[in-house]
């Protein structure tokens, strides 16, 4: 048993394990109280490790504010991460938004954990998941159509002029920030909570498991307090939690049968119809996969050359499941307007605001790469039952 401590912030819990105490501290990523409750806990407890809810990203992305400027928007591009790069920077817009209103810097908590760190010489443990991990992870379990609702509510929150009251960060407390954002949308989908939620607090109940030290104060979300208090009596190995699922073979097939069914359906066009219906069929083909392309392009405001260039890629990247039209008019728009350092320095701030949103090169690169993607699918599901109906 733990030698007892002076009196603890409000929503702390203490964990006994085997050879260490570990105090978990339940914060709002957008409270100034959370900052004192993090200093307190840590001078009552006195720890030898403190451990904050985050991975190595996201740390960074906190303690150097310039990192922006290193990002490789063509290397983004071409290893397909421009949509979980998106996806990031509008979970920041939320609460760049969201700690404006309330006069204070998101994750200013965590910040005060670490500067707590390095003051009284503490270990300072990341037990985070990588975001871009727990992103995928939750991406590759979600059907197209519930792909573009996620992004709808993401945009939707992070444009949303509605004020948020003070008092409203006790009920942001009992939920994560990727919950609290999306609001309704655990419950619509329950596999978005499990990979963004519960899996998160499994990882993070093993990884305080591991720390080092024989007195811990954890910096976390509220909401992921029981959580972690359930899960962190059983060890479990984090090798499943870390990794993305290896595809099903019916998802290594299914990509591949869409082009097989509609070369199918233009060769048959001209063996049944002649080259007249051949060649109307192949311009069904491209027509709208082109056209639809272009149009998904066009909504982010490109260089022209960008909207043809999503047309001409649409009708070919479409019959192959390892290429995208995203990627080719991503790589011309930033080819055409590379941006500048200013641009990726200004990035968070960018995404406060509609206006400058869809002014900064480096967000609008981004966003073709996203809507030419929505285009091209579209118009793939358009296109074949118009040629099959031919």
């Amino acid at each position: 048993m733990a030698d007892p401590v002076p009196a603890l912030p409000s929503g702390t819990a203490q964990v006994e394990l085997e050879g260490k105490t570990v105090y978990i501290v339940g914060t709002a990523h957008v409270s100034a109280q959370s900052v004192q409750d993090v200093r307190a806990a840590v001078a009552a407890v006195r720890p030898d490790t403190i451990a904050v809810e985050l991975c190595e990203p996201r740390y960074q992305g906190l303690v150097k504010k310039a990192a922006w400027r290193h990002t490789n928007v063509f290397q983004v591009v071409r290893e397909g991460k421009a949509t979980f790069l998106l996806a990031q920077l509008v979970l920041q817009s939320f609460y760049r938004r969201l700690g404006k209103q309330l006069e204070t810097e998101p994750g200013a908590e965590m910040l005060a954990a670490a500067a707590c760190a390095e003051e009284t010489g503490a270990r300072l443990e990341l037990i985070d998941r990588r975001i871009d991990v727990t992103l995928k992870r939750v991406w590759r379990h979600l059907g197209f159509w519930q792909r573009i609702k996620l992004f709808g509510v993401l945009f939707e929150a992070m444009f949303s002029a509605e004020p948020i009251a003070g008092q409203d960060v006790e009920a942001l407390k009992k939920q994560d920030q990727l919950e609290a954002l999306m609001g309704e949308m655990g419950q619509a989908f329950p596999e978005i909570k499990k990979r963004l939620i519960d899996e998160r607090d499994v990882y993070l109940a093993q990884k305080l498991r591991a720390a080092p030290g024989t007195r811990l104060v954890a910096v976390v979300g509220a909401g992921h307090v029981p959580g972690i208090q359930q899960a962190i009596h059983e060890s479990r190995p984090l090798a499943d939690l870390e990794s993305l699922p290896p595809p099903s073979r019916w998802s290594k097939i299914w990509p591949w049968l869409i082009p097989a069914g509609v070369l199918a359906l233009l060769v048959w066009g001209f063996a049944q119809g002649g080259a007249e219906r051949g060649i109307d069929s192949v311009a069904i083909w491209v027509g709208v996969t082109g056209t639809l392309s272009a149009l998904g392009a066009l909504a982010a405001l490109p260089h022209p050359l960008t909207v043809l260039a999503a047309f001409v890629a649409a009708p070919f990247t479409t019959l192959h499941p390892a290429l995208a039209a995203g990627w080719v008019a991503g790589l011309v728009e930033a080819w055409l307007r590379p941006p500048a350092v200013a641009d990726f320095e200004t990035l968070p701030a960018a995404m406060e605001s509609l206006r400058a949103f869809v002014r900064n090169p480096v967000v609008r690169i981004l966003l073709v790469v996203a809507t030419t993607n929505v285009g091209a699918s579209l118009g793939t599901f358009v296109a074949i039952p118009w040629i099959a109906a031919h």
